[in-house]
């Protein structure tokens, strides 16, 4: 889980780090090796001879792999929100860029009528010197037999000096709009350059806490495959069962530390639970209670957890999807079954994920009993059990299988 979690985190950042053009020595990224006192085999077979050293290694070394995974889920803690920060920063950055863009095209259309209105007044000018309009009185006072025609062209004229006047007028007022427009995409571009850098730093952060998050889960792939082993040698079991029982604790102890939100929004009307049903389903299921997990087990003797809702509900009549926890998930929202968590009644499927999108996986499904107490089927450390509810990384919405 840890490792999904770790690549989807670098995914992100790898993404964005697309779109700018630093470039970091994967040495600068290097964590340095600890070197912590680990089990060698030589311990670990001396060990096993010795019922009470033996109980005392397993525990060292279940310690170790808790040790271990604690510090890579704080590393991918930062990792994720760093990531976000640069989320946030280049979200920024992209809104100035649309407004950079939007102030350049409406700087550009209002120079470009500036200019115009200009040379339009320019022509004017450029015609009003041609007629001679400045020696107009003086050609009235010595030629008064042309009075007449005189009187007409300076009407004329003034009409034109009037025109003139508000196209000049009008052009100032034009090149006035365009400079506050070039004033302003230039405080704009000074602002985008800011959030550029910040974003680029924010980004740097980003890629340093997911390559370090990456590095430490590669360096507890590497160690585990050790630590699983040797606990597989002191309780003769196999490695791939270790590694299903250190995971199925290590999701026990996040439910535990967690809360959920309980009154998420009602997306629609869903009826009440069939009493009677619900109480075929959960008979069936208590009646597997100590029976052993195994991954892909849907009974008689053994049961994973979406194989014992499945099996309980089909006992019921009831069909809740596929041996899989996210299918039941999926077939439960279908079928339009979904219900806030303060709405929850016995016989409910709950479910724990990690994703934070409303059809991501979901990892590990339950069964509500009432009295705040769930049926699982947990992981290959647990027995099917009754415990009470852990809400951290619960959904935010049980289903309802034998509603109408």
């Amino acid at each position: 889980m840890t490792s999904r979690i770790s690549r989807a985190i670098l995914a992100f950042v790898a993404i964005f780090g697309l779109l700018t053009t630093s470039y970091v020595s994967p040495d600068a990224w290097a964590v340095p090796t600890p070197v912590p006192s680990y089990p060698s085999a030589a311990e670990v077979a001396a060990a096993k001879k010795k019922v009470s050293t033996k109980k005392a290694m397993i525990k060292r070394i279940e310690a170790i792999i808790v040790d271990l995974s604690d510090k890579a889920d704080a590393a991918e803690r930062v990792a994720q929100i760093k990531g976000e920060a640069y989320s946030i920063a280049k979200d920024a950055y992209d809104q100035k860029a649309a407004q950079v863009a939007t102030l350049q095209a409406q700087a550009d259309a209002a120079m470009a009528q500036a200019t115009q209105a200009m040379r339009q007044l320019g022509q004017i000018a450029g015609q009003m010197y041609r007629s001679g309009t400045a020696g107009t009185s003086l050609n009235l006072f010595l030629n008064s037999n042309q009075a007449s025609d005189l009187l007409y062209q300076l009407g004329a004229q003034d009409k034109l000096a009037q025109s003139s006047n508000t196209i000049y007028l009008r052009s100032i007022a034009k090149q006035k709009y365009a400079q506050s427009l070039a004033d302003e995409l230039q405080a704009a571009k000074v602002e985008l350059a800011a959030r550029k850098a910040t974003a680029q730093t924010a980004y740097d952060a980003a890629q340093f806490a997911a390559n370090t998050a990456q590095s430490l889960v590669n360096q507890n792939v590497q160690l585990n495959r050790t630590f699983y082993a040797q606990l597989a040698i002191l309780q003769n079991t196999s490695a791939e069962l270790e590694r299903q029982r250190a995971e199925g604790l290590a999701a026990e102890r996040r439910q535990q530390s967690g809360s959920a939100k309980m009154d998420a929004p009602e997306l629609y009307t869903v009826g009440d639970a069939n009493s009677d049903k619900v109480n075929v389903a959960l008979a069936f299921m208590r009646q597997q209670l100590g029976e052993k997990y195994v991954l892909g087990g849907m009974g008689p003797n053994v049961w994973d957890c979406s194989g014992i809702t499945k099996a309980g509900y089909a006992a019921a009549g009831i069909y809740i999807g596929t041996h899989s926890a996210t299918n039941q998930f999926r077939t439960m929202a279908q079928a339009r079954k979904l219900v806030p968590l303060n709405k929850m009644q016995v016989g409910d499927l709950l479910w724990y994920s990690v994703e934070s999108a409303f059809d991501g996986d979901k990892y590990h499904v339950v069964v509500y009993v009432g009295g705040g107490m769930m049926l699982e089927a947990p992981n290959p450390a647990r027995t099917v059990r009754i415990v009470p509810i852990r809400w951290g990384e619960m959904f935010p919405y049980a289903g309802r299988p034998s509603a109408p």
